[in-house]
């Protein structure tokens, strides 16, 4: 993955397209309350009407359109 599919704002560009006729901002960003992970809402209005996209951002540092998996306990054995 290039550098700027990995950032907030390659992602931004690519899923929204943003443009001066359109306004893009953020309008939500916290953290999930089970590992501390984050998240950005961002949102785009223009004439076709309000869109609103989740980014989560991952351990390798990324940001993505899904949430991070969550860690399972796992057994493993030894012979």
């Amino acid at each position: 993955m290039h550098a700027t599919e990995k950032s907030l704002r390659g992602l931004v560009d690519k899923w929204l397209a943003p443009t001066h006729a359109v306004r893009t901002r953020v309008t939500r960003f916290s953290r999930l309350s089970l590992h501390r992970q984050r998240y950005v809402c961002v949102e785009t209005s223009g004439p076709m009407g309000t869109l609103a996209l989740f980014f989560f951002r991952h351990d390798d540092r990324s940001w993505r359109v899904y949430p991070p998996e969550t860690e399972r306990p796992a057994m493993a054995s030894w012979l």
